[in-house]
């Protein structure tokens, strides 16, 4: 019995080899996949963290990378709710410094998810305000981009981020370079008030020049632009501020020529190094230069404005009248 299935398996393999040697190899499906490889890794595209047996500092390093390359609205907002912790708890746990944050999260300012824009007005609220005054100048650039963006719920997330920049740092935001001009253009180009506007309302009267604001057609319309105005009237008056003489003192002038300063960069104004500057980029340290500025070109096109927005009435129009409060002290 053995011998004779013995000889039916080598006949088998006589009639594979025969059948191999006459014909050609079976072809391979559309679909096939070689599995006869072997390897000793199998990478894994990390989309959760595990704390366990992270160093604290690694492990803040990557929930700042996960908050920007992240795919997912949710992953980008439990990375910054992370972030937010670290940096609001007792000591402060913040490895890469204020720098390095700002200058890797301040793109979300104009994310998508609504979230994630709340979490960073968060995080941005727990940074020391000494660390954040250095960089308004890079931060005012993606707030006003914030402020110009087609999303209305975008233009008023970067309005709450204006509005805490101006807390924290309004003196550095009204006298940075391009921190006046440049915002105050902003602020025109979501109300609508430009120069040309203002003219013609000041010579033919009222008209309906304010709808023209950014995202005034949606239901939403008035309550975007009260809030534009209200942050306007916080911006003009951290501009038109009374300056507060410092008391004498003798040895200032020996401290001037020799003391080191205490800024991160005390020349700026000068503009010694740096490309030549157009008006609106140029700074305006000083609370007289800004008015004669804010005269010669804005002062009757938001004046003009001003007037619509309060003619119309309702929210739209308190919000008018404590603008022109503000610009009395323009004056």
């Amino acid at each position: 019995m053995g011998s004779s299935n013995k000889k039916k398996k080598e006949k088998k393999k006589d009639f594979q080899k025969a059948k191999l040697k006459v014909g050609k190899a079976k072809a391979k499906a559309a679909n096939f996949t070689d599995t006869s490889f072997k390897s000793k890794f199998i990478t894994v595209n990390q989309q959760a963290i595990s704390a366990e047996g992270v160093d604290a500092a690694e492990q803040f390093k990557q929930n700042l990378s996960l908050a920007i390359t992240a795919k997912s609205d949710n992953q980008r907002r439990d990375a910054l709710a992370f972030l937010t912790n670290q940096i609001s708890a007792t000591p402060p746990n913040n490895p890469v410094g204020t720098s390095a944050i700002l200058t890797k999260l301040l793109p979300l300012i104009s994310d998508t998810s609504a979230t994630v824009r709340t979490r960073l007005l968060a995080l941005f609220r727990a940074l020391p305000p000494s660390e954040v005054q250095p960089h308004v100048e890079k931060i005012l650039m993606y707030a006003r981009a914030g402020m110009t963006h087609m999303s209305n719920i975008i233009r008023t997330d970067a309005l709450n981020v204006m509005e805490w920049l101006l807390e924290v740092a309004g003196d550095e935001v009204v006298s940075c370079p391009g921190g006046w001009l440049k915002t105050l253009n902003s602020f025109s180009s979501m109300l609508g008030w430009n120069p040309s506007v203002g003219s013609a309302l000041s010579s033919q009267g009222w008209t309906s020049a304010s709808k023209t604001t950014l995202g005034a057609g949606s239901k939403k319309g008035p309550e975007a632009q009260c809030r534009q105005i209200q942050v306007l009237t916080q911006f003009l008056a951290v501009g038109f501020k009374p300056e507060t003489s410092e008391p004498y003192n003798p040895r200032a002038y020996w401290d001037n020529i020799y003391r080191l300063p205490g800024t991160p960069n005390p020349f700026a104004h000068l503009n010694l190094f740096g490309t030549p500057r157009d008006e609106d980029s140029e700074m305006y340290p000083d609370r007289p230069s800004r008015q004669r500025v804010f005269d010669a070109k804005w002062k009757g096109a938001i004046a003009a404005g001003m007037d619509g927005a309060r003619k119309e009435g309702g929210t739209v129009g308190r919000a008018a009248a404590g603008l022109s409060k503000v610009l009395d002290l323009g004056k």
